[in-house]
């Protein structure tokens, strides 16, 4: 049986990472009568999606990938065939903030983007549904119909886009039951035509009502403020944590006293050393330059003060640290309890402990990382001080002779850890800097640790 007559739609996604891989693992599983690929210019990549270690840690994510590979679902890096082949084609490639130019800093770099763009043009035959999947700025879709309709092929391509709301470490749970799918077109006929394409996909398994629609300037700006609205809220209860220390008020306490009001909810009120990971950062920036773009200026100075205070808290955070280690920390040995920006997953990207770690190095500290699953990456975050850190995946061989540790993910295997082993191996005073607020403070201060959390007070014995 050809392809054609076992497959009732074609559907590819260019880009294999964090966003392309798992949402056409989830369409693949959900949907046998499409055929799924993903393409990648990065072969390593491809053949990891074809084996039981994935290029990237998600719970749940490879039996879901097990259902569908090889079934409907195929990983390859013959991007101009999926093209050729595909009607639907997701677009799922590396945005990151601009490190060159006008708007360096702030500005999405889309150069990884046209390029698609132009390869898709370049290799397309047919007419296509060009589904925007990675973060960008608002009307970048206009840009992006300029270029796919700059041709002499009578080729038209509707672009519509489709933000993700995935929160990693649930992502898998977060593409089965999802809160909303927003897609985003153009109100024309032709552009709810290749809407109404999309909701069918999605409506295989998603409610009807849980699947929104909008127009597709809507869509786009609506991913870059649900990200400033989730940051605001992690700054904002961050900033009473500082507040907490000083009054001798406890930040969890007002975090839930808050959280309990209808109005504002609880989630996203856990005081921390901060916010990381490969959106936030880069989404707010990205809204500030868009403001300032069009004249904005107060609008851009509020959602920039997010990113500073996320900045303030990393740095409170290795201040607290040398203050109360005697105001130095040279030739001491430093165990952080995690690299990930969070638990669940291996990535690393805008992790605050790469912030920890470099200004812990600049004060001459040794520093010692462990995680269970970000120590690849965190050696490549840390290439440029190798010669001041070390890593391992043995939390007790990690805080063996140290000074301190400071717990910055918050993997539940720190909650189990034996805390007397570890307070018996380490230099004394032995110190705690609780960066998650996960630990049992008061039974680790009554083993003779000096536990210092973030937003309550400090427990001594100097």
């Amino acid at each position: 049986m050809s392809n054609k007559a076992r497959f009732t739609r074609n559907i590819l996604c260019i880009g294999a990472g964090y966003v392309g891989g798992p949402t056409m693992a989830m369409i693949a599983a959900r949907c046998p009568q499409y055929r799924v690929t993903v393409v990648d210019v990065n072969p390593g990549r491809i053949d990891a999606w074809n084996t039981d270690q994935l290029p990237i840690y998600e719970p749940g994510l490879l039996e879901v990938v097990k259902i569908a590979r090889g079934r409907n679902l195929f990983f390859s890096t013959e991007i101009e065939r999926g093209i050729g082949e595909a009607e639907v084609i997701f677009v799922s490639v590396n945005t990151p903030t601009k490190t060159f130019g006008a708007g360096a800093g702030k500005a999405a770099d889309l150069q990884y983007w046209e390029k698609t763009a132009r390869d898709i043009i370049r290799v397309a035959q047919s007419d296509k549904i060009i589904v925007e999947k990675s973060t960008l700025p608002v009307r970048t879709a206009r840009a992006m119909e300029r270029i796919l309709d700059a041709n002499d092929k009578g080729i038209h391509c509707e672009v519509l886009s489709n933000p993700e709301f995935l929160a990693e470490g649930t992502a898998v749970n977060d593409l089965d039951h999802p809160d909303r799918v927003l897609i985003g077109s153009h109100e024309t006929e032709t552009g709810i035509g290749a809407r109404d394409v999309l909701v069918e996909i999605y409506a295989n398994w998603v409610p009807r009502e849980r699947i929104l629609t909008s127009n597709v300037w809507s869509a786009e700006l609506s991913k870059l403020a649900a990200n400033a609205f989730l940051a605001q809220r992690i700054s904002s209860i961050n900033s009473i944590s500082a507040l907490c220390e000083k009054t001798e008020a406890n930040v969890n306490e007002v975090g839930r006293a808050i959280g309990m009001d209808s109005r504002i909810g609880n989630r996203f009120l856990r005081a921390s050393v901060g916010f990381g990971g490969s959106c936030f950062k880069k989404d707010i920036l990205n809204l500030v330059y868009i403001c300032e773009t069009y004249g904005l200026h107060e609008v851009a100075t509020y959602w920039e003060s997010v990113v500073a205070i996320n900045d303030y808290q990393k740095r409170r955070f290795v201040q607290t640290m040398l203050r109360v280690m005697f105001n130095t920390i040279a030739g001491k040995r430093i165990t952080l309890f995690g690299f990930a920006f969070k638990a669940d997953t291996g990535d690393t990207r805008e992790s605050p402990a790469i912030d920890v770690a470099r200004k812990l190095v600049e004060e001459q500290a040794h520093v010692v990382i462990t995680d269970p699953q970000a120590l690849q990456n965190a050696e490549k975050d840390l290439a440029g001080c190798r010669s001041q850190v070390t890593f391992t995946e043995d939390p007790y061989k990690a805080a063996a002779g140290a000074h301190a540790i400071a717990v910055m993910t918050e993997w539940e295997l720190y909650k189990a850890l034996d805390y007397q082993r570890i307070f018996d191996g380490m230099e004394k005073p032995a110190f705690i800097f609780d960066g998650r607020n996960i630990l049992d403070h008061r039974e680790l201060h009554e083993m003779g640790f000096n536990v210092f959390p973030l937003g309550e007070a400090a427990l001594k014995h100097f």
